[in-house]
């Protein structure tokens, strides 16, 4: 009685409906056939291949037996034995053909950006060489270009100098013109008065000094 009832529970346990989904698929390279009910003597409902997916709802009594439902809806009763857990690879292959041509097509498209890139560095790489180039000439048109500025700032120093030297130039010329101008009024003044003086002189000599110069006496014939 004691050993009997373990097996009782067991029993119950396995003719109650499976709670949780139990999700099953029928093994690698075999077919099985669905059954009406848990027995080889119960009526075919069905053939199902290799890698089909079935949802278990409960387990016969002696627990060799699994109500299952296909994906497609069909119930029936199958032997546990031909249930895995694992998902074969009937299964998984088209996921993975399909996981296959992804990464091919992925790796395609990887491929053309990878030579695009390889383009782009080709020409930033000549770009950059072309760059130098011109770095190293504007480098020295810059040394050039700091020469002639250094040449140019002494050019207008001494510009500014000779500009300073031409202004105080002009200022002395026109002051000596201006001196030499008054000069040339004074001497001409002097020479205007000089003039006037010799006029007056001979003006005085020739009607005062007659009248000063004493007259001689005439002699009478009578005498």
């Amino acid at each position: 009685m004691q050993r009997a009832l373990p097996l009782l529970l067991l029993s119950a346990l396995l003719a109650f409906p499976v709670t949780a989904q139990d999700i099953r698929y029928v093994s690698d390279d075999i077919f099985i056939v669905l059954h009406k009910g848990p027995g080889q003597e119960y009526r075919w409902k069905a053939r199902l291949t290799a890698g089909t997916r079935l949802t278990v709802s409960r387990y016969s009594k002696d627990g060799e037996w699994a109500e299952v439902t296909t994906e497609r809806g069909t119930d029936g009763w199958v032997r546990k034995e031909y249930l895995s857990s694992d998902v074969p690879a009937q299964r998984k292959l088209p996921a993975t053909e399909k996981r296959a041509q992804e990464l091919a097509a992925k790796n395609t498209e990887l491929a053309r950006e990878l030579e695009t890139l390889s383009a782009q560095k080709t020409e930033l790489l000549n770009q950059l060489n072309s760059t130098d180039g011109e770095l190293g000439a504007v480098s020295e048109e810059l040394t050039q270009l700091k020469q002639i500025s250094g040449k140019a700032v002494e050019l207008d120093t001494n510009n500014r100098r000779l500009v300073e030297e031409a202004e105080n130039l002009r200022s002395q010329v026109d002051m000596l013109k201006a001196e030499n101008q008054r000069l040339t009024d004074k001497l001409k003044s002097e020479d205007f008065i000089n003039g006037a003086l010799a006029v007056l002189l001979g003006v005085f000599i020739t009607l005062v000094v007659p009248r000063l110069w004493p007259k001689r006496r005439r002699s009478s014939s009578w005498a």
